[in-house]
């Protein structure tokens, strides 16, 4: 279940786009994660407090996206119910989710709304635990940035899981219409800041550009290894002065 991307569009959208199979295959993964939850939390609470602990059985399972596409999807569903805290209802909030009237109650966690915000929390204190750069730690207004010879930081949404961490995030962007604010283009071409690796990818798989204060360390000796100034090698037959 872990390897079922959860599916961005409604049931409706899907038969458009003749990918039933998709959705469904997604369904009945967040179906199940919501299960996971539901059984975690009654084996985790003891009538007073919840085991921390009950988060990661659920994470290993479903991974981060599917677990956070449940969770908010419940909140969403239940906005309503105020036993839920301010901080996970505008957590819950910046994820979208897609509107299906008949299909998103399916995949409501059914646990008493009060435990089920603790798990909310612990799942949300997680996340920050990895300590991925996010647009907090990006700089000027992204619609009207030129990315070009910038320090991008690619949204962990882009990411596979197994890659969530500070160094896949950070890429140097060299070309590619898509780094021009108003192109229609969308392709930018950079480099990986930690590894050397060169990839395409869209605009809109980037958060912003990174604030420099922001800039590991690491990271900075790496952009100064990609930005330096090749020399050129001499021509054949021309000596190579010392």
């Amino acid at each position: 279940m872990n390897e079922t991307y959860p599916y961005p569009y409604s049931a409706a959208e899907a038969r458009k786009r003749n990918e039933l199979s998709l959705w469904r295959e997604s369904h009945k993964a967040n179906i199940a994660c919501r299960d996971a939850i539901e059984d975690a939390i009654r084996r985790n609470f003891d009538g007073m407090y919840l085991n921390e602990d009950c988060l990661a059985p659920v994470l290993t399972a479903y991974g981060y996206k599917r677990t956070a596409w449940v969770l908010a999807n419940t909140l969403h569903e239940l906005k309503w119910d105020g036993r839920f805290s301010y901080a996970n209802k505008h957590w819950a909030e910046k994820i979208y989710i897609p509107t299906d009237l008949i299909h998103n109650s399916d995949f409501v966690v059914r646990s008493h709304p009060a435990v089920l915000d603790g798990f909310v929390s612990f799942y949300r204190k997680a996340v920050q635990a990895l300590n991925l750069f996010g647009a907090e730690h990006c700089v000027g207004d992204r619609a009207e940035q030129d990315f070009t010879g910038k320090v991008l930081v690619l949204s962990p949404d882009t990411l596979k899981e197994s890659c969530w961490s500070q160094a896949d995030q950070l890429w140097y962007a060299r070309s590619g219409f898509g780094c021009e604010p108003h192109s229609s283009g969308r392709a930018v071409f950079a480099t990986c800041l930690s590894d050397g690796e060169t990839a395409r990818w869209n605009r809109e798989d980037f958060i912003g550009v990174l604030d420099e204060k922001c800039l590991p360390d690491w990271a900075r000796e790496k952009l100064v290894e990609l930005t330096a100034p090749r020399q050129e090698e001499p021509a054949t037959g021309e000596m190579k002065l010392e």
